[in-house]
């Protein structure tokens, strides 16, 4: 089982986070209001913003060390990003949506992998559709798919219902949750929305004006 561990440090204008925490197995919830710095650490642990102070590790392999002058690229992270708008590509069909990270992180392309991918977000009648065809609930699972064919060895997921109505959040978050108990994937999840977050997450590290204040089960939510 893969572990995060987080102990960052990082000013912002006036802002200034310093986060520590660790997450293993399930869904580790980074929740708290708008302007927590929830995103800034998700963008941290995908390498898309430095810290200035820290570490930043899965297992013993070191993704960031401010002393050690270690902080490796986002592609060799091995780490799946899942936007809050999905950034789908919209000259390529799905399936060309779904095999591009597999293709750009240099897998060789597995069939199973792919079939059971399909299968476990239902996505199978979307494969020839172009995204611009699909629905706001669609895309998100498309942009999940194409996070898991790259082989993560961590799911990050910020706020990714955030741009959806109330209708297509329920479309989606049963997918979710059976990604959470059928992939088995280690996956962050982003969110201020606690009803959502009951849902789906494990554990939860509660953040408020740049500090995890707490860390814990999902009574925190409460």
């Amino acid at each position: 089982m893969n572990m995060l561990a987080v102990d960052v440090e990082k000013q912002l204008g006036a802002f200034v986070l310093s986060a520590r925490f660790t997450a293993a197995g399930g869904v580790t919830a980074l929740f708290g209001p708008s302007g927590a710095g929830k995103t800034t650490i998700a963008n941290m642990i995908a390498g898309l913003i430095t810290p200035e102070r820290g570490t930043i590790a899965i297992d013993k392999d070191v993704l960031f060390d401010a002393t050690a002058g270690i902080n490796l690229p986002p592609h060799r992270r091995q780490i799946g990003y899942v936007f809050q708008e999905g950034r789908l590509f919209p000259h390529l069909s799905v399936r060309k949506n779904l095999d591009y990270g597999r293709r750009m992180n240099g897998h060789v392309y597995d069939e199973k992998d792919f079939q059971r991918t399909v299968q476990l977000l239902d996505v199978g009648h979307l494969l020839g559709r172009r995204p611009r065809a699909l629905s706001g609930g669609e895309r998100q699972r498309i942009a999940v798919g194409r996070a898991l064919l790259m082989r993560p060895r961590l799911l990050l997921l910020d706020e990714p219902l955030a741009s959806l109505d109330s209708a297509r959040k329920r479309e989606i978050l049963p997918y979710l949750v059976r990604l959470r108990d059928e992939a088995r994937m280690p996956m962050v999840y982003v969110s201020h929305d606690a009803t959502e977050l009951r849902q789906i997450a494990t554990n939860v590290v509660r953040l408020d004006a740049g500090r995890v204040v707490a860390s814990g089960g999902i009574e925190l939510l409460d």
